[in-house]
């Protein structure tokens, strides 16, 4: 698919005014709670759907069809990200005034990793045809930890990169308002909001290699990966807020991840084989039952739980719960 320098614009600034939208409304630090969450979440999933509409309008129905393929399975992958924030914000004890200007230069670190592993991936799958087997060999990896390794994580505060930054940088062990520096004791320093930050962008980078990859099994277009993966990113904070006393009840969804990233896998090493790629309808259609399969087994499976707990008044607090 070949698309013009000026598309490629408008659609950067585009995304560039969405970002200032979603960082002017939220600029006072105040609690977003669900309900807040939840309508943006449904404001920017309209947009990427709408996107898909545009799409279709423009360059017909297999086009859409790719777009909306990518698009959920890039969906349904940012759901492990809530979980991997949520994890962070609980063990650094984030004030949760603060917690989404962290997730909005998260975003933006997302969307700048992911932008750079689009064009250097796709390149690979074009000028070298085994790559495909060595991404797809990776996904299938990748799926197999998430489905028995999910409860492995290393504690944020012992991420390389987070420890790297401490012996780097000057760090205050607290946290200074909503400021990433601060002047303490006559010198700036780092302060643990910044630390926080960090431990967020190394994780969307390890993030932004499985998404690349799972969806360069779906099409090797630029355009469309990246239109795929900035709809589903941009709407990442809100979904955060709107998931976060929820994740709980996800038990089972990492199962179905690891069921995508498997079949994005495979998907991949077949499209360099005789059976080339699997047609689009088929990989919807996989992306939509293993989603909506996990999320009701989940749920399921929590729901003697979730009754027994449940409050018996609505609770006032905002903080998010792992």
């Amino acid at each position: 698919m070949s698309v013009s320098w000026w598309v490629w614009a408008a659609l950067m600034l585009a995304i560039a005014a969405m970002l200032a939208i979603d960082l002017f409304l939220h600029r006072d630090n105040h609690v977003i709670g669900f309900r807040e969450g939840a309508l943006w979440s449904g404001v920017w999933i309209a947009a990427g759907l709408l996107f898909g509409v545009i799409l279709w309008a423009w360059q017909g129905g297999d086009v859409a069809g790719t777009y909306y393929a990518g698009y959920l399975i890039e969906k349904a992958l940012s759901i492990d990200n809530v979980f991997v924030f949520a994890l962070i914000f609980t063990h650094f004890a984030v004030p949760a005034a603060v917690q989404h200007k962290v997730l909005f230069w998260g975003v933006i670190g997302a969307l700048a990793f992911r932008l750079a592993f689009i064009f250097l991936g796709a390149e690979l799958l074009e000028t070298f045809f085994w790559t495909a087997y060595l991404l797809g060999a990776f996904l299938i990896y990748t799926g197999y930890t998430m489905a028995f390794r999910h409860g492995e994580q290393t504690p944020p505060d012992r991420n390389p990169v987070v420890r790297l930054v401490r012996r780097v940088i000057p760090t205050d062990a607290n946290y200074h308002g909503d400021a990433f520096f601060a002047r303490v004791g006559g010198r700036r320093v780092a302060t643990l909001l910044f630390v926080v930050l960090i431990a967020v962008e190394a994780t969307d980078l390890i993030f932004a290699v499985d998404s690349v990859a799972a969806i360069l099994a779906i099409t090797t277009s630029t355009f469309i990966v990246w239109t795929a993966n900035a709809f589903a990113i941009l709407g990442l904070r809100s979904l955060y807020f709107c998931l976060a006393g929820l994740l709980r009840r996800f038990v089972h969804l990492h199962y179905g991840l690891a069921v995508l990233l498997a079949f994005a896998g495979v998907k991949l090493i077949l499209s360099e084989t005789p059976v080339g790629k699997l047609p689009i309808p088929v990989t919807l259609g996989v992306i939509v039952v293993t989603i909506t399969v996990s999320i009701a087994w989940s749920m399921h499976t929590t729901r003697t739980t979730h009754d027994a707990d449940a409050p018996a008044a609505p609770s006032t607090t905002d903080a998010p719960a792992p």
